[in-house]
C-alpha cells in the first residue's frame, strides 16, 4: 500500500516511514527537501497518485500563535484538496492530547491545532486524528520556554508523555487501520507531574537549572489544570517508561 507520509524526514515522520518500510508498504517521506511542500502546495500532485493513506506529521516552524494558524489552515487545505482530487481513501493527522482545553486556556498555538483539526472534520476524506501526549524528547524545549535565568518555573500538573517512538508506532498502526473519522489518544504508560518529569530529564543531563514548582506558570501560553494534560478514557498506553529511556545515552 502506498502512504505518503508528509513531514517524512522530521522526527516523528522518518521513524513513521522506516515502520511502514520494514511492515513492506511504500511509504513515501514527502518534504520541503523532497520537492512537496504544502504552503505552495509544489510537488503535491506529482506525489498523490496511487496513495490509499496520507499521514500529515508535519508542524508549523512557529510556535507563534498568528504564524502557526496561516501554517496549519494553509498546508491543510492544500493537502486535503490534493488528496480529494487524487482518490485518497484516508488522512491520518498528527496532533495533541487536550488540544481544545489548552486552545480553550489561551494557547495561540493549540488554536491553531485545532483549526487544523476542524478543516480535516469537514473535508469528505474519511480521516483519523492521533492525539499524542508531550514526547520525552522535548525535554528541552519545555524548560527552555519557562526558563527565567537559571530556574525552570513549571506547574505541578500531571502528564503523561511518551518516546517518540512509541508515538510513530502508534500512528502508523492507525496509517495502516481504518479510518476512525474521529480522534485515538495515545500516551505513556504513566502520568507524572511536570514539574517532575523536566526536573529528572535535566538532571540526566547534568543541566544545571533549578525546577521551581509554579501553579501560575503557563505551558506553551496555557494556564494548566490538574488534568488538562491527560488522555481520557479509552487511551491506547505505550510500553516504554521515562526512567528507562533515561538510562539510553543516545537520549542525554
Amino acid at each position: 500500500m502506498k502512504i505518503v507520509v508528509i513531514g517524512g524526514t522530521g522526527l516523528i515522520g522518518s521513524k513513521v516511514v522506516s515502520t511502514l518500510r520494514a511492515q513492506g508498504h511504500e511509504a513515501v517521506a514527502a518534504s520541503p527537501n523532497s520537492g512537496v511542500d504544502t504552503i505552495t502546495g509544489a510537488g503535491l500532485a506529482e506525489v498523490m497518485p496511487g496513495a490509499s493513506v496520507v499521514v500529515d506529521v508535519s508542524n508549523s516552524p512557529s510556535l507563534d500563535g498568528a504564524a502557526a494558524m496561516k501554517f496549519f489552515q494553509t498546508s491543510s487545505r492544500n493537502l486535503l484538496a490534493a488528496e480529494a482530487a487524487a482518490g485518497v481513501g484516508h488522512h491520518v493527522a498528527l496532533s495533541v492530547v487536550g488540544t481544545d482545553r489548552l486552545s480553550e486556556s489561551g494557547s495561540g498555538y493549540m488554536r491553531a491545532k485545532s483549526t487544523q483539526e476542524g478543516e480535516i472534520e469537514r473535508s469528505s476524506i474519511p480521516y483519523s486524528i492521533v492525539h499524542a501526549t508531550q514526547f520525552f524528547e522535548f525535554v528541552k524545549s519545555i524548560a527552555g520556554d519557562t526558563t527565567e535565568g537559571d530556574t525552570v518555573h513549571l506547574a505541578p500538573v500531571l502528564i503523561q508523555p511518551m518516546a517518540a517512538d512509541d508515538v510513530a508506532s502508534a500512528v502508523a498502526a492507525v496509517a495502516v487501520a481504518a479510518p476512525v473519522n474521529g480522534t485515538v489518544e495515545v500516551a505513556g504508560p504513566e502520568p507524572l507531574r511536570l514539574d517532575a518529569f523536566i526536573d529528572q530529564g535535566l538532571k540526566a543531563r547534568n543541566d544545571p537549572r533549578k525546577v521551581v514548582v509554579d501553579p501560575k506558570a503557563r505551558y506553551f501560553g496555557a494556564e494548566l489544570g490538574e488534568r488538562t494534560l491527560l488522555p481520557g478514557d479509552g487511551v491506547r498506553l505505550a510500553k516504554t517508561h521515562f526512567a528507562d529511556w533515561l538510562r539510553d545515552p543516545a537520549h542525554r
